[in-house]
C-alpha cells in the first residue's frame, strides 16, 4: 500500500462513519506566538477541543501536515524525519471510548481496510496513580477485540497520559497506544514496551479532566477524543520496511539524488542523501506555506535546512543551486495531490531555494577568507575557532577540516562538539522560555491586536494596492507582527496614511461580526483569505468576519466585539522579512 492509499483510506473510514473531512492546517501556527510550527494533529484543533463550537461538526478527521525540529542534528538515521503527516480523528464532545478504539481495531485488523493480523498487535493503558485511577474501561475493550492480556501493558503519566506526565493545567486524560511487532518471526507472547520491534502506531487521547492550577483533575463536562497516526511510520509498517526512507515517500527524491550524484544510496553515502531528502522536503512545505528564508523564528529553521542539504550535497559533488528544481518535481508528484498549494507554488518554492543555495555558496567562501585570515594570524584552528566559524558565517566544521588538512593539521573535534553541545543547550533553554506550552494565547491584549490585523490588512491593500496578500502573522499580548507581499520599502506618507486608516476605523466604532460560509460564498462575497489549503474544506463551512463594512475577512482567532475596545493604533516599524515581503510591527495604546 503506497503513502497516497493510506491517506485516502484512512480519510474514507472515517468519513463513512460519520466524519467531515477538514483540510490540513498550515505548518506554521496562526495567531499562535507559543510555537514554531504545527507539531502535532491536534495543535489547529486546540480550541474547539476546548470548547469553541467546530463549524463542521463533532466528528472530524484529516490528515495534518507537521514540522518538528528539536532533532535535526539526528536526520540522517533510521528513524528521524523533520516534516511528516499525521492521520487524525476527533470527538468534540461526541463519541468517546467505545467507538474510538473499536474503530481504530476495524480499520487496522479488518479485511476490507489494512488487513493487520492480529497476532502483530499490542496495546498499551494507563494504570493509575494517586491522581486518576486505572483505566479500565480501556482494558476491558481491548481484551473483548481479542487483545491477549498478555499483549496489554499498563503504564503510568510518562507514558499513557497526554500531556504526557500531567504536568500541564487544563484538558488531558490517559491515552491508549497501539504497537506493531516489526521484529524477526511470531510476535513475542507478551508485550514488552522496552522491545524496540513493537512500534507504536496509533495513539488515542481521551481528553476527560481539567487540571488546574492546584494540581486537581476534575471532569470535563465535554469529553473529546483526540487520536494521531504517523502516516510515515505506518506506510513503513505495511511496506515491511525497517525506515520510512524505504518507502514510495523518498523512492522519487533519493532516486534523483542517486541520478544527480552518480553514487548509490549506500553506505557512506546513505545519511547525507537522507537528509538531503528530508530537508529539502520539508523545506517545500514550509515555504508553501508562507515562509521565506531569513534570520529569525521559522525562516531560520528554514534557512538552516537549506543549507544543511546544500552542505551534504557538496559532499555528494553535487552543486545545491542543481538539487532544487528536480527535488521539487519530485516532491510535487508526492505531496502535491494532497496538497495543492506546493504543486501551484512550484516556480516560486524552486526560486527561493536556489535563491538560498546560492547565499550560501557566498557563504562558503566569506567562510573560506576568514579562515585563511586565521591561519594567516595564529598558524592554528581550534575547535573553538571552527564553532565560531560555524556560528558566525555558517561555515561547516567539514570544511574547516578539509583546509586545516591542507596545512598539515588536524582539529580538535572534541572542542567543536563541546562548544557545539553547549551552545544548543542554550538555544533549546531559550525556546523553551519563548515558545513554551502549545496553546494559544486568548487574552485581551492578543484578542486586541488579533482584531487590529484586518484593519491594518485593509488599510495596507488601500494604500498600496491589492496585491498585498497576508503571509504571516505573530501576535503577542504587548504587539502585532503582520508580513505582507510588497516589493518596496513604504514611505513614511503611506506609513502616516495606513496609521490614520486605522485608527479612523477604530474610531467609529464599528461592529465585529463573523458568519459561516462556504469558501465559495465567502470568496463571492469579497472576503480576503490567503491560505487556500487551510479553507479548502469539502462541504463544510468556515468563519467570515466583518468590521462593519470596512473590511470581510476568513478567520478563526480571537476577536472583539467592537472596533472601539482597541484604542489608538502605532506602527512602531516596518522593515523587509524577505525578498518581496514586508513586515510591520504595530502596537495599540
Amino acid at each position: 500500500m503506497t503513502s497516497a492509499e493510506l491517506r485516502k483510506l484512512y480519510i474514507r473510514f472515517f468519513t463513512q462513519n460519520g466524519h467531515a473531512e477538514i483540510p490540513s492546517a498550515s505548518v506554521v501556527p496562526e495567531n499562535d506566538p507559543s510555537v514554531l510550527f504545527t507539531t502535532a494533529g491536534m495543535h489547529p484543533l486546540v480550541p474547539y477541543l476546548t470548547g469553541e463550537t467546530h463549524s463542521a461538526g463533532t466528528r472530524l478527521v484529516n490528515a495534518q501536515k507537521c514540522v518538528r525540529t528539536g532533532d535535526i542534528d539526528e536526520v540522517g538515521d533510521e528513524t528521524h524525519l523533520t516534516f511528516f503527516e499525521m492521520l487524525g480523528n476527533w470527538s468534540l464532545g461526541d463519541y468517546f471510548k467505545n467507538e474510538s478504539i473499536e474503530w481504530s481495531f476495524e480499520f487496522l485488523t479488518s479485511n476490507e481496510w489494512l488487513g493487520i493480523p492480529i497476532e502483530r498487535l499490542a496495546v498499551s493503558v494507563f494504570a493509575g496513580d494517586d491522581d486518576a485511577e486505572f483505566d479500565q474501561e480501556a482494558y476491558d475493550l481491548w481484551a473483548s477485540l481479542g487483545i491477549s492480556e498478555s499483549r496489554i501493558a499498563k503504564l503510568g503519566k510518562e507514558d499513557n497520559w497526554w500531556p504526557a506526565g500531567g504536568k500541564h493545567t487544563g484538558p488531558q486524560g490517559p491515552d491508549t497506544e497501539i504497537f506493531y511487532w516489526t521484529g524477526e518471526g511470531n510476535a513475542p507472547e507478551s508485550f514488552d514496551p522496552e522491545n524496540e520491534a513493537w512500534v507504536e502506531i496509533w495513539n488515542n487521547v481521551f481528553m476527560q479532566f481539567n487540571k488546574d492550577d492546584a494540581g486537581n483533575l476534575t471532569p470535563l463536562t465535554q469529553k473529546n477524543v483526540d487520536t494521531g497516526m504517523g502516516l510515515e511510520r505506518v506506510v513503513a509498517v505495511l511496506q515491511e520496511k525497517k525506515s520510512s526512507y524505504e518507502t514510495d515517500i523518498f523512492a522519487g527524491i533519493l532516486g534523483k539524488v542517486q541520478e544527480l550524484s552518480g553514487k548509490e544510496y549506500t553506505g557512506e553515502w546513505k545519511p547525507s542523501m537522507r537528509i538531503i531528502a528530508d530537508h529539502i522536503r520539508s523545506a517545500i512545505v514550509i515555504i508553501s506555506d508562507g515562509i521565506q528564508p531569513s534570520n529569525k523564528d521559522q525562516g531560520y529553521i528554514l534557512r538552516r535546512l537549506i543549507r544543511r542539504a546544500v552542505r551534504h550535497a557538496r559532499k555528494l559533488g553535487i552543486a545545491g543551486v542543481d538539487l532544487m528544481s528536480p527535488l521539487t518535481g519530485e516532491v510535487v508528484k508526492s505531496l502535491g495531490e494532497a496538497y495543492p498549494s506546493i504543486a501551484e507554488q512550484k516556480e516560486m518554492i524552486v526560486n527561493t531555494l536556489e535563491q538560498e543555495a546560492m547565499k550560501f555558496d557566498k557563504t562558503v567562501e566569506k567562510g573560506l577568507r576568514e579562515l585563511q585570515k586565521l591561519w594567516d594570524k595564529t598558524q592554528n584552528i581550534s575547535g573553538e575557532d571552527a564553532f565560531n566559524l560555524y556560528q558566525t558565517f555558517g561555515f561547516p566544521f567539514e570544511l574547516t577540516e578539509e583546509v586545516a588538512k591542507e596545512h598539515g593539521q588536524t582539529v580538535e573535534s572534541g572542542a567543536f562538539r563541546k562548544a557545539f553541545e553547549d551552545h544548543q543547550a542554550k538555544s533549546r533553554e531559550g525556546a523553551g522560555k519563548k515558545f513554551a506550552g502549545g496553546l494559544a494565547d486568548d487574552s485581551i491584549e492578543t484578542t486586541r491586536l488579533h482584531t487590529a490585523t484586518h484593519l491594518l490588512h485593509k488599510a495596507l491593500r488601500t494604500v498600496l494596492g491589492d496585491h498585498v496578500e497576508q503571509k504571516g502573522s505573530n501576535i503577542t499580548k504587548e504587539r502585532l507582527r503582520f508580513d505582507f507581499s510588497h516589493d518596496a520599502k513604504m514611505t513614511d506618507e503611506q506609513k502616516a496614511e495606513v496609521e490614520h486608516i486605522v485608527n479612523e476605523q477604530i474610531n467609529a466604532a464599528l461592529p465585529v461580526t463573523f458568519e459561516l460560509m462556504s469558501v465559495e460564498d465567502a470568496k463571492a462575497a469579497g472576503a480576503l483569505g490567503f491560505f487556500e489549503d487551510k479553507y479548502a474544506q469539502q462541504g463544510g463551512k468556515i468563519k467570515v468576519y466583518s468590521v462593519g463594512d470596512f473590511s470581510k475577512e476568513i478567520c478563526g482567532g480571537p476577536h472583539v466585539t467592537n472596533t472601539s475596545e482597541l484604542g489608538s493604533f502605532k506602527i512602531k516599524k516596518e522593515q523587509a522579512s524577505s525578498a518581496g515581503i514586508r513586515r510591520i510591527k504595530a502596537v495599540l495604546s
